[in-house]
């Protein structure tokens, strides 16, 4: 009688779904017949004949071995060097750092984003529970007092830049500011919260005149000196932008304003380079980072030939990289790249001084403010 490990063998031999490849490596089986204590082995199938795209890929494999490849051409180092002499690359290879200064203020707001934050703050008020002045100021103190009298001159309303809103009165559905309002201009904000900061009761509980109050200090304004002056030499202008430094080579007709940069020897890589470049164009006074080591823009100076096809000025690709000064300032005092000037310019004054070809070329990675 066949045990089950064998049955199961059996069948799986038996079956035409098993390649040429398991049934030769197969193991024999053997199984006791009845009445006879001898195993007698079992025979196995003959192997399954071979598909035609077996045949074909051996044969295919077999006329590969077969056939000789012919050894390359035999060149004489003369020949090479001849080649190589009359033959120059055609370009250079030339890594550029643009070294931008990120915005330190936000942008300023439209009208309808300052109407929209307004509306906001308004409707806040409405959803919020009421305000508890008991849980913050002490009963009839110099603080409770300031507080009733602001409070006072508010309208009683908590809140103090929503502007004349009762948010628990009966017109608090009106919450939308009108056309031609100031109440969300910013500026109008900042005068209020700067006007309600102002103490008016003094530590003894006595009220203080206006012309006795002592006025809170204001913000620094978002025009600079350097705005004033247009000194685009500054780091301090246009706060809300981002700025990129910028170097002129050469002086007079032939001056060429562009981003610092070198040729790349063979031992550099690009950002190596880029950052050999900064410190010797504009020096070592500035802390600076190289954001990434891929370039986000490249420019392309084609080759100048002669009438005989040879090369007479090899051409340069520049590959531009994108890094951030956090402090310090640009210095050309003894660079090493003939640098006259430099300046720190925004996208649109870019657009003035840089070559119109090297422009359209990087001005896809401009930021967008």
């Amino acid at each position: 009688m066949m045990s089950a490990p064998g049955r199961g063998s059996a069948l799986l031999m038996s079956s035409h779904r098993v390649c040429a490849q398991c049934a030769r490596t197969t193991p024999r089986r053997t199984t006791i017949a009845p009445n006879s204590s001898q195993p007698s082995p079992v025979q196995p199938l003959p192997l399954i004949a071979r598909r035609y795209y077996a045949a074909e890929t051996a044969s295919a494999s077999v006329s590969s071995s077969q056939t000789t490849i012919p050894p390359p051409p035999v060149t004489s180092s003369s020949e090479t060097e001849s080649a190589t002499a009359t033959d120059p690359l055609r370009y250079k290879i030339k890594s550029s750092l643009i070294l931008t200064r990120p915005p330190l203020l936000t942008r300023e707001q439209t009208p309808f984003e300052s109407a929209f934050y307004l509306y906001q703050k308004r409707l806040n008020e409405r959803l919020t529970a009421p305000f508890c002045s008991k849980f913050y100021f002490k009963k009839d103190t110099a603080a409770d007092l300031d507080w009733r009298i602001k409070l006072r001159e508010r309208h009683g309303v908590p809140a103090k830049d929503i502007g004349r809103y009762n948010p628990r009165g009966r017109m608090a559905w009106n919450d939308e500011v009108l056309v031609g309002s100031k109440t969300s201009d910013p500026q109008e904000v900042v005068d209020r919260l700067l006007a309600d900061a102002e103490v008016r009761v003094s530590e003894d509980g006595e009220p203080i005149a206006p012309e006795e109050r002592v006025p809170v200090e204001r913000p620094m304004p978002r025009r600079t000196e350097a705005d004033e002056k247009n000194d685009v030499r500054r780091l301090d202008r246009k706060l809300d932008r981002t700025l990129y430094l910028v170097v002129r080579k050469g002086e007079g007709e032939d001056a060429v304003w562009e981003f610092p940069g070198a040729i790349v020897p063979t031992q550099e890589t690009l950002h190596e380079t880029a950052a050999r470049a900064l410190a010797e164009a504009a020096g070592v006074n500035m802390n600076t980072w190289i954001v990434g080591r891929v370039p986000v823009a490249h420019h392309i100076v084609k080759p100048v030939f002669r009438e005989d096809g040879k090369v007479a000025e090899r051409g340069v690709k520049v590959f531009f990289l994108k890094g951030r000064i956090m402090a310090g300032q640009a210095d050309l005092t003894g660079n090493k790249h003939r640098l006259t000037d430099f300046k720190w310019l925004t996208h649109e004054e870019l657009k003035e001084v840089l070559p119109n070809d090297y422009y359209r070329s990087v001005r896809g990675m401009f930021e967008l403010r």
